[in-house]
């Protein structure tokens, strides 16, 4: 396991980059399939880290209790050296329930952790729906941690997920968000050779 921290390559008000990937239930998820949402928290995250994993009950319960929220995790690792990142895998996850995020989806090419400059899993960013004269645009409000547990024993000293919780309350109710990036920890993404 190496520990990698995530660092900064969108800035607050930057557009997503498109994607279009394939998701565990067998659709195609492009940003536009997530237009009927206020919000998206889109997590480069994976199966076999220990950082990942702490962070799933947080990020179940975000996708439980926000419904204009689209949690949407993202997983870019390299299968072939991670077997346990295989799509097979993501698919036995949600089928037992371990994953409950609105969609989880395979970066098989990384083309996608590239381009949104995700470093570590998890690597959460969180973008607000902007309709535009071309449609559905995703603007994003904030990319860091979700909360101050930054090992996977730690306990945050709110409930799990809080300050992403705070970041989301803050941006549904049309506030401005101030708080400043503070990097998520976790492994690092398993790039292919």
């Amino acid at each position: 396991m190496v520990a990698a921290e995530s660092t900064q390559t969108l800035e607050r008000g930057d557009e997503a980059p498109a994607f279009s990937l394939p998701g565990t239930d067998g659709e195609t998820y492009t940003l536009e399939r997530f237009a009927d949402h206020d919000a998206l928290l889109l997590v480069f995250t994976c199966n076999h880290c220990p950082y990942a994993e702490a962070k799933e009950p947080a990020l179940n319960a975000i996708a439980a209790d926000y419904d204009e929220v689209a949690v949407v995790g993202v997983n870019p690792n390299d299968a072939e050296q991670y077997p346990d990142d295989s799509f097979e895998k993501m698919r036995e996850y949600v089928e037992s329930g371990r994953i409950q995020y609105d969609a989880y989806l395979r970066d098989e090419r990384q083309d996608v952790a590239r381009a949104y400059g995700a470093e570590c899993t998890p690597d959460p960013f969180l973008f607000v729906n902007h309709a535009g004269a071309e449609g559905t645009e995703w603007h994003l409000k904030y990319h860091g941690r979700l909360d101050d547990a930054l090992n996977p024993d730690a306990e945050p000293s709110g409930e799990p997920g809080f300050e992403m919780r705070e970041v989301i309350d803050t941006v549904l109710a049309g506030g401005k968000v101030d708080e400043e990036f503070r990097p998520s920890r976790g492994c690092s993404i398993k790039w292919r050779d």
